[in-house]
């Protein structure tokens, strides 16, 4: 694969296939979202007056990135991890983010070689789409097991992504690191942006899927029969939970990235009572972690992805507590379940009895 990677690169035909990601069309379709991060701009310096916290002073423009890329993971997954932590999927987030390593040293690899000049970011979500791509098609494929083919995955991907840094070349040099744990001050003003397309994309996929999606959640072989296409809906949400990892990379880090896809939505099922009031629920708690998370580590001087973890650890631990104490005092109500029903034609809705 490697040498063949080179000959591409010695002929020009890998330079000219992305050469359009060098002449700006790709700047000139993310524009609109340049507009929304300039506005995001002008609320927090309004933040900062009204506040006066320094984090928000404008010295730190790094932190209104940080605190935006923040809120958009805060929401998306735990949207994305509830369907997953009910699929027994808790794990795939970090199998993906393993891949999304490979994606991000394939962009640092290209970058160095030919001077392509692309976020890391956005080859990751190419690689990371394809790895979740792949572990369906493993699973549906062969007889292995979810497990099995998200460890094939994982090691597959990683291991690339160490061959291509290894290689060194062109003078590649890595700050491994902000790849591996996060860095608030490395969200540049494109990598945000990416950010913005991906929150756009995942939410408008699950508005518009939910049904679907929640149908196969919980009882696939009836999904099947009334027609709904259980791979089709699969891959979505492997794909969904593909840009949900590399958009939190960036402030979470490989390591740690699959924790917001678990831990808010683990600590919501304490105190929730359905599977709608548990989506709303957990993502109150991953943006309560998120950002006294981000706030700690600014004032701390440390980094903030594991720190944010830290947070939601706690915030889990705390939701624990009072769904024990609900139980005790009797306060907690039988949790409520989603019926699924289906219309002559085949649609799919459902209601909370």
């Amino acid at each position: 694969m490697i040498d063949g990677l080179f000959v591409l690169l010695q002929t020009g035909i890998l330079e000219t296939l992305l050469a359009p990601l060098q002449t700006g069309i790709l700047e000139t379709l993310l524009a609109p979202l340049y507009w929304v991060l300039d506005g995001w701009y002008w609320v927090m310096v309004r933040v900062y007056h009204l506040t006066g916290l320094e984090m928000l002073s404008p010295d730190y423009r790094f932190m209104y990135r940080a605190i935006l890329v923040g809120l958009c993971i805060g929401i998306v997954a735990p949207v994305i991890g509830t369907f997953l932590v009910h699929r027994q999927l808790a794990l795939i987030g970090d199998a993906l983010a393993h891949t999304a390593f490979a994606g991000v040293a394939v962009g640092l690899f290209l970058n160095a070689v030919i001077d392509l000049g692309v976020s890391p970011y956005l080859t990751a979500v190419v690689v990371a789409v394809i790895a979740a791509l792949a572990i369906e098609l493993i699973s549906e494929t062969t007889d292995a097991y979810n497990d099995v083919s998200m460890a094939i995955v994982l090691s597959t991907g990683f291991a690339l992504g160490s061959t291509l840094i290894s290689i060194n070349a062109g003078g590649l040099s890595v700050g491994i690191d902000q790849y591996l744990f996060g860095n608030l001050s490395t969200v540049s003003p494109t990598n945000a942006v990416i950010l913005l397309a991906l929150f756009v994309a995942i939410v408008a996929t699950v508005v518009v899927t939910r049904n679907q999606l929640l149908y196969v959640t919980f009882d696939e072989t009836a999904a099947a029969v009334s027609g709904i296409s259980v791979n089709w809906y699969n891959r979505i949400m492997v794909m969904l939970t593909a840009l949900v990892v590399v958009g939190a990379m960036q402030i979470m880090g490989v390591i740690l990235v699959a924790a917001m896809l678990v831990v808010p939505v683990a600590g919501a099922t304490q105190i929730s009572r359905s599977f709608t009031e548990s989506i709303f629920v957990s993502v109150i708690l991953a943006e309560l972690a998120v950002l006294l998370g981000i706030g700690f580590a600014f004032y701390g001087r440390a980094t903030g992805g594991p720190v944010i973890v830290l947070v939601a650890v706690a915030i889990y631990v705390v939701a624990v507590v009072l769904g024990k104490l609900q139980t005790l005092v009797g306060t907690r109500a039988t949790p409520e379940l989603e019926t699924i029903e289906t219309d002559d034609a085949g649609a799919v809705g459902s209601r909370e009895s």
